[in-house]
C-alpha cells in the first residue's frame, strides 16, 4: 500500500504549500485584476486549443475529419472560452460598480419564485444560437429587490479566509475541471489543485498552459495521479475544501471512508473527512415526451434530438438521457423509437466505446433485461422497451454511463394528465436530480399551457431543457450547473453546490433551457422565428467540426469575419 504521509508525493506536497503561501494574495485581488489574468488565459487557450483537440480526439478514437471532433473543440476549448469571456463580463462590471446582469429581463413567477433570463446575454448569443434561450430559477425566497443582493457575494463585505480547494477533475468531457476550477477561483477565491483522471490526464500539458498566468503565480496547478494519490491529496492538511465530478460511490469513499464502517458512518452522517465538499454526481435522467401533431419529419429531427442526448460523447456523460418517458398506448411512441433506431443504426459504428468499464456496467441492463434490443457490434447499443412507469427497474435508479437506454410507459395519455403524471415518475422514481428534457410540440404546449408550465416548475432537476438537451446548459456560462439544492452528504445523490454559474448567483434553485422543437428553414412555414439550423452538438451534424473549430476562434476573438463561414458550414450541417 502507498504510504500516506506527505513524503510519499513531495512534488504534490511542495504544489499545496505554494498554493496556500499564494492564497492570501489571490485574494488582494479585485475583480478588474482578476478580469485581466483571464484575458490572458482566454488567449493561451486558444493557442492549445487545436493540439488539445487533436489529443483528444485520438484518445477517444475519433478519426480525422470525423465531424465528431466537433464534440472535442465545442464541450473542450470552446466552452472554457465562453465561460472566460461570461466571468470578464461579470468582474469588469463589478469593477466599474455596474450590475452584471444590467438588461437581463427578470421575472416573478405568481408563487414568487424570481426567474432571471441568462441567455441570450449579448447580441452575439442572439445571433449564433437563435431561437435557444436559458432561465436561472432562484431558490424560494428570493426576491427581486434582493436579487443583486445574491450575486457575487464573496466581493462584497471582508474577503472570505484563504483557503486551497482540491478538485477531482471528471474523466469524461475535457472542460469539467477547468470550468470547475475558474468556479472556485472566481466564485469562492479558492486557490485550485486539480487532479485530472487518469482517463484524460492527457491534458495535463495543456490545461497547465493555458492557465499559465495562473500558474506562474501559484494560484492554480492541474496534475496527475491515480486513485491512491486522491486519496492521499483528500487528506493532506492543507487543502481546505474540496470538490468531485463523479460518482456518489467516490463522494462516499471521500466522506465516509470505504467498507462496512464507511457505511455505518454515512448512516449515522458522520464523516471521516470534515472538509467542506461540492460535487456534481451525474444520475439517471429523463426525457418526457409529449404526445401531439408531429410530422413525419418531426419524428425525424425528435430522433436525432434524441439520440444526441443519449450518445453525445459515445453516451459517456452524467447528463445523458437514460430514460425515454412516454405515454401508453400513443400512436406517436412506435413511430419514434422505429426512427430512433434508424438513427442509431447510421451512427453507432463511427462511435468507439473509450470509458474503462462500459461493459461491465452494460451488463447490469443486460442481465436484468436479456430481451432486450441490442443494435450495433462496435460499441453495442441496450434498449429496453415497453416498461411501465408505474414498476421498479434498474434502468430508473442505476445510471449506465454508457449506451444504454430504456422506455417507461406512463399510464396517461392526454396531455395535461400525461405532464403531470410524467412529472411525478421523474422525481420520484428516477436516480438523482441532475438533469431532464421535456419535447413538446408548439401546438401542444399553447393548448396546455396551465400544465406544462407547472409540470416545468414541479420538476425537481438542477438543469431542465425544454425541447433542448440539458447539456446546452452545460455549455451555457451563465446557467447554473449542479444538482438541485437540498441532497446532503449522506444522501447526496446528484450532488451538492453549483458551478459554472458565471453571473455568480449565490442562491440559484435550477436552470431552465428551451430550444426550437424543429429546425429552419421548416420554422419558417410554421411562423417559428428562429434561423437555427441543426444544432452543432447533435451527433448527426456533418459540418460539427468545422462549426465548431470556427465557434472557438471567434469565441476568442470576436472577429467578424469569421461569421460568414461559420454559418455557410452551420447551414450545411
Amino acid at each position: 500500500m502507498e504510504a500516506t504521509t506527505p513524503e510519499a508525493h513531495p512534488e504534490l506536497a511542495e504544489t499545496l504549500e505554494r498554493l496556500r503561501a499564494s492564497a492570501p494574495k489571490w485574494l488582494e485581488l479585485g475583480p478588474g485584476a482578476i478580469a485581466t489574468l483571464l484575458k490572458e488565459v482566454r488567449k493561451r487557450t486558444l493557442d492549445v486549443a487545436k493540439p488539445w483537440v487533436e489529443a483528444a480526439s485520438e484518445a477517444k478514437g475519433l478519426a480525422q475529419g470525423s465531424p465528431l471532433r466537433g464534440e472535442e473543440w465545442a464541450s473542450g476549448p470552446w466552452a472554457v472560452l465562453a465561460a472566460l469571456n461570461a466571468l470578464i463580463h461579470t468582474l469588469e462590471s463589478l469593477e466599474k460598480g455596474r450590475d452584471p446582469i444590467a438588461g437581463q429581463p427578470v421575472q416573478t413567477r405568481p408563487d414568487g419564485q424570481v426567474v432571471v433570463q441568462v441567455f441570450p446575454a449579448t447580441m452575439w448569443d442572439s445571433l449564433l444560437l437563435s431561437g435557444y434561450s436559458a432561465h436561472v430559477w432562484q431558490q424560494p425566497g428570493v426576491t427581486a429587490d434582493r436579487l443583486r443582493d445574491t450575486i457575487a457575494v464573496r466581493f462584497k463585505g471582508p474577503p472570505p479566509e484563504p483557503k486551497v480547494s482540491l478538485i477531482l477533475g471528471a474523466g469524461n468531457i475535457n472542460s469539467i475541471p477547468p470550468l470547475d476550477a475558474l468556479y472556485k477561483l472566481v466564485a469562492e477565491g479558492e486557490g485550485c489543485l486539480i487532479k485530472l483522471n487518469p482517463v484524460n490526464d492527457y491534458l495535463e500539458p495543456f490545461l497547465n498552459a493555458a492557465f499559465a498566468p495562473l500558474v506562474e503565480q501559484g494560484f492554480v496547478k492541474f496534475v496527475k495521479g491515480d486513485g491512491a494519490v486522491g486519496a492521499w491529496l483528500s487528506n493532506h492538511e492543507l487543502v481546505d475544501t474540496m470538490h468531485i465530478t463523479g460518482s456518489a460511490r467516490t463522494h462516499d469513499l471521500i466522506v465516509f471512508g470505504p467498507g462496512p464502517d464507511g457505511e455505518e458512518r454515512k448512516r449515522n452522517n458522520d464523516p471521516i473527512n470534515p472538509r467542506p465538499i461540492s460535487s456534481e454526481l451525474g444520475g439517471v435522467g429523463g426525457t418526457i415526451v409529449v404526445p401531439g401533431p408531429w410530422s413525419r419529419a418531426d419524428f425525424r429531427f425528435q430522433a436525432e434530438h434524441l439520440v444526441t442526448q443519449k450518445l453525445h460523447n459515445g453516451g459517456f456523460n452524467c447528463v445523458a438521457s437514460q430514460v425515454i418517458i412516454v405515454p401508453k398506448g400513443w400512436d406517436g411512441t412506435p413511430k419514434l423509437l422505429s426512427a430512433v433506431k434508424d438513427v442509431l443504426r447510421e451512427v453507432l459504428e463511427n462511435r468507439p466505446s473509450y470509458y474503462p468499464g462500459t461493459d461491465k456496467r452494460r451488463s447490469v441492463f443486460t442481465e436484468a433485461h436479456p430481451d432486450a434490443d441490442v443494435l450495433g457490434d462496435r460499441n453495442p447499443f441496450v434498449v429496453v422497451e415497453g416498461l411501465s412507469a408505474s414498476d421498479t427497474d434498474v434502468c430508473y435508479v442505476e445510471e449506465a454511463f454508457g449506451p444504454v437506454w430504456a422506455v417507461a410507459e406512463v399510464d396517461a395519455s392526454e396531455p395535461d394528465a400525461f405532464l403531470a403524471a410524467a412529472t411525478e415518475f421523474a422525481n420520484e422514481k428516477l436516480s438523482g436530480t441532475l438533469s431532464c428534457q421535456v419535447v413538446i410540440h408548439p401546438t401542444t404546449e399553447r393548448k396546455h399551457a396551465a400544465a406544462f408550465d407547472q409540470a416545468i416548475a414541479n420538476l425537481r432537476f438542477g438543469a431542465v431543457g425544454i425541447n433542448a438537451w440539458s447539456g446546452v446548459a452545460f455549455l451555457l456560462p451563465n446557467a447554473t450547473w449542479g444538482a438541485f439544492p437540498g441532497h446532503t452528504l449522506n444522501d447526496v445523490q446528484s450532488g451538492i453546490g453549483v458551478v459554472h454559474n458565471a453571473f455568480l448567483f449565490d442562491k440559484p434553485q435550477k436552470t431552465v433551457v428551451r430550444g426550437p422543437f424543429q429546425e429552419f428553414p421548416r420554422t419558417v412555414a410554421r411562423g417559428q422565428f428562429h434561423t437555427s439550423p441543426k444544432p452543432l452538438w447533435f451527433v448527426t451534424n456533418q459540418k460539427a467540426d468545422q462549426v465548431a473549430e470556427a465557434l472557438t476562434k471567434f469565441e476568442a476573438t470576436r472577429n467578424v469575419a469569421l461569421i460568414p463561414g461559420l454559418f455557410a458550414a452551420a447551414l450545411q450541417g
